[in-house]
């Protein structure tokens, strides 16, 4: 299957590492755009495929058979437009996929819901952590466990780092909010898929409640302002986005009526090593754990040496030191579920099907980022069973996002 990528960044050169490890996917095309040049002879070195770099959308959709879209957040349904166009013009595409979160609000998510809907696409939404093995994995070593004793009733999910690449991650009214958007979508999708019976549908249990709480609690102090101010041009003592994001969302059972919860909790204020995915979850007489700072590899490197280190994050993303003992992981993309979201999205599309998790799936879990936006800034739980509440999610913009963030931060 030829893959058009729109975006060649950080994410991109991620999911190209993943696809070296998937057979029957090649890179085809890339979209003109900062990086693509390099992204693209990256690809040929590597012998992913042609990786031509087009122009326009127009002509990367005649040239290839699904489209990747790895665009900024802002920029994802002006992109989704030019995509639903093509195919209207009659470009032969398969399938679309989108990287985390679908938009950043709900009108948006519901935007690229319809357009690839309309323009007959199957689609897939990628939520790597959904795919890592270790959860996988979990769930098929504890499932005679569980009918035995009953299902998991909580987990507790999180993913947390230093702070982002890119500048425009950092600003809220283009990203659509702090770590909660970036990376709250992601534990708030592995708590729920966690907590869902195997033979269950992936929207099986019903929402009933989120209660959350956002911080500014490293980059708001002056110190840290200047330095994001000066590294990324983004000014937090104007337009604050949070750095800590934690809730509980409550789930019920509809078949038994039991209660079950997912905690999540997020950061870009992380002072260890670098990226840490931890997950665990309970169930009555038995429980899991992830975490994937525990690696088989670390290796330590001492003062006088570590001059040498020429880039840190070739042994761990958003690595914050060069020097003492380090955890080393050898395959992230593979470690955090890129590669096989990639070889499931290849088997949908190859089949004409959607891929496990598709943009209708991707809208629910953008439903309760918005509703843990609401809750903390209205301090309170949000009722999720509520029809007026829901109704509200679909035009509501959090304070954040609109770049008003900083009375309920600062």
């Amino acid at each position: 299957m030829k893959l058009g990528f729109i975006g060649a960044g950080f994410v991109a050169r991620f999911q190209a590492v993943a696809i070296q490890q998937v057979r029957g996917l090649e890179i085809a095309g890339i979209l003109r755009r900062s990086g693509a040049a390099a992204l693209s002879d990256w690809c040929r070195e590597q012998k992913l495929g042609e990786a031509k770099v087009y122009d326009s959308i127009a002509e990367l959709a005649r040239n290839v058979d699904a489209i990747a879209i790895y665009a900024p957040n802002f920029a994802r349904v002006a992109v989704m437009e030019e995509v639903h166009a093509a195919v209207r013009a009659g470009a032969r595409l398969k399938g679309v996929i989108v990287e985390k979160p679908l938009g950043r609000n709900m009108a948006e998510a519901s935007r690229m819901v319809t357009l690839a809907r309309e323009a007959g696409l199957r689609t897939a939404y990628f939520e790597n952590q959904i795919f890592m093995r270790s959860i996988r994995t979990q769930r098929d070593q504890l499932q005679p466990v569980a009918r035995t004793m009953g299902p998991l009733t909580l987990t507790r999910s999180a993913e947390e780092h230093g702070g982002p690449h890119e500048p425009w991650f950092w600003d809220p009214t283009r990203q659509g909010g702090g770590v909660l958007l970036d990376m709250g979508c992601h534990s708030i999708a592995v708590g729920r898929y966690v907590l869902t019976p195997p033979d269950k549908d992936l929207l099986f249990l019903q929402p009933q409640s989120v209660t959350a709480d956002l911080g500014l609690l490293k980059w708001g102090q002056p110190k840290w302002r200047a330095k994001l101010l000066k590294d990324r041009g983004v000014d937090y003592a104007k337009t604050p986005a949070e750095d800590f994001a934690t809730g509980m969302i409550t789930y019920r059972n509809p078949e038994t009526g039991q209660i079950v919860k997912a905690q999540f909790t997020d950061s870009w204020m992380f002072e260890k090593q670098g990226l840490r995915l931890f997950m665990d979850g309970m169930g009555p007489g038995y429980a899991f754990e992830v975490n994937t700072l525990v690696s088989p590899l670390s290796v330590f490197i001492g003062d006088a040496a570590a001059e040498a280190i020429a880039d840190q994050e070739t042994a761990l993303e958003k690595a914050t030191a060069s020097r003492g003992l380090l955890a080393v992981q050898t395959n992230e993309a593979d470690l955090y579920g890129y590669t096989d979201e990639n070889r499931d999205m290849l088997e949908a599309f190859s089949a004409g099907r959607d891929a496990m998790l598709d943009w209708a799936y991707g809208l629910e879990v953008q439903r309760l980022v918005m509703a843990s936006y609401l809750s903390a800034e209205r301090g309170r739980s949000v009722d999720l069973t509520d029809r007026a509440t829901l109704a509200e999610l679909d035009s509501y913009i959090p304070a954040i996002q609109q770049g008003k963030g900083a009375a309920q931060l600062l």
